[in-house]
């Protein structure tokens, strides 16, 4: 009846169907290139396969070489579709495995991370540390620099001052040469205390006259005795360096070398002064004040005897030695000088107590009252001493004059006496 049409198929290789093992990607692969097989494995129209029969009739030698190819290829899909899901299954083991042992390597990264952090927080507090106190040791050396700067300048301006007074160091113009640098740095500090003082004075003087309490008076009174604190404490590095500069009184005026006792007041003196500028006093703080006159006093007698001893002591070995070479006498005589300094510190440490027992037997209004006093009188001398060096050439004069006519009167008189007695 009808001719049986060629029909063309393509066959699936046997090898293509695998085992349970594969993956669904591979599967899916596999029914992707079935489903294009049957649609190449659809029959033909016979009117398609007229107009075509020429065609197909020339190709037919070229489809066993395309069949071959595609058949090549699927199965290359296929292996490439294996071996991407075994890659797959191995690096899931291999992603369990490193998860199951990062734990571990944590826990030791962890406690090496811990050993090295505290190592490096120690190192860090100790760096820290070190550029601290860096800082504050440059800290300290730039604020002595700009102290000493400032003391220089202050040194300057007095010395400029004490030329333009015509004066030099306490008024000593024949000692400039042998003055040495302690005793001028100690004029320069004395005279500066000498500013402060007035300063103190004021506040004394305003406190008293303001009818302050006691307890803002006590404030200004410790305040004026840390200040004489502060001379004592210059006294006491002087006399390291020069100590004849400070028991000949040349950083004072001449009025007040007139008063000096080893390098300072007699505190029994002052004590006497104070007693009648004190009234009223109780009989307890008259009782007080009498006690620490009559201790001054024994404590000045046993320092003026020892000072005495001394003097002799150096007459004796000074002039006990061979007039031609007396080297070891007077390195002996160098050694009993360096017992002045002593001296010197206790009678400053007397006066010091002395200053220090006062407002304890006193009340705080005539503890002020004392240090005006005491500041007071030390400003007069102070003034008679520039009252003196400031009197009219004329009366300098006159004085002298005054002084060779007396003179010559005494000279006179003992010869007179003489002659009537013979």
């Amino acid at each position: 009846m009808f001719p049986s049409w060629p029909m063309r198929f393509q066959q699936t290789p046997r090898g293509s169907s695998k085992s349970g093992g594969e993956s669904t990607d591979s599967g899916s692969a596999v029914n992707t290139l079935s489903s294009k097989t049957e649609n190449q494995l659809e029959p033909e129209s016979p009117i398609s396969t007229k107009k075509a029969s020429s065609s197909n009739h020339q190709a037919s030698d070229l489809q066993p070489l395309q069949h071959q190819q595609h058949l090549q290829q699927q199965q290359q899909q296929q292996q490439q579709l294996l071996e991407m899901a075994s890659d797959a299954s191995r690096t899931g083991i291999s992603q369990n495995q490193s998860a199951a042992k990062t734990p571990q390597e944590k826990r030791r990264g962890s406690t090496s991370e811990k050993q090295l952090d505290a190592k490096t927080l120690r190192r860090l507090a100790q760096n820290r540390e070190a550029a601290r106190k860096s800082r504050l040791r440059k800290k300290a050396y730039v604020q002595q620099l700009e102290s000493s700067r400032i003391k220089l300048t202050q040194i300057e301006q007095d010395l400029q001052r004490a030329r333009a007074q015509g004066l030099f160091l306490g008024g000593c113009a024949g000692a400039v040469g042998n003055i040495s640098s302690g005793a001028a740095i100690f004029d320069m500090e004395y005279s500066r205390w000498l500013e402060d003082d007035q300063r103190h004075m004021s506040e004394l003087r305003t406190g008293f006259h303001a009818h302050l309490s006691d307890s803002d008076l006590r404030i200004i009174v410790d305040n004026y005795i840390s200040h004489y604190d502060e001379i004592f404490r210059l006294k006491g590095v002087a006399a390291k360096s020069d100590v004849f500069h400070l028991i000949t009184g040349m950083w004072t005026t001449p009025a007040e070398r007139c008063f000096l006792w080893m390098g300072g007041f007699r505190p029994s003196e002052l004590i006497k002064m104070l007693i009648s500028q004190l009234d009223p006093l109780t009989e307890q703080q008259v009782m007080g004040i009498y006690s620490l006159q009559h201790s001054s006093q024994q404590a000045e007698e046993a320092l003026t005897q020892g000072l005495e001893q001394l003097q002799q002591s150096l007459i004796d070995t000074i002039a006990g030695g061979p007039v031609v070479d007396g080297m070891q006498q007077m390195a002996v005589a160098l050694g009993k000088l360096a017992n002045l300094e002593g001296f010197v510190r206790q009678a400053d440490n007397l006066r010091q107590q002395t200053l220090h027992q006062l407002p304890r037997i006193l009340t705080v209004r005539q503890a002020t009252r004392c240090f005006l006093v005491i500041g007071e009188y030390y400003a007069r001398l102070r003034a008679l001493s520039s009252l003196w060096a400031s009197r009219p050439r004329e009366s300098l004069m006159s004085d002298d004059h005054s002084c060779q006519t007396t003179t010559d009167l005494q000279m006179v008189q003992p010869s007179q006496n003489h002659f009537s007695n013979f």
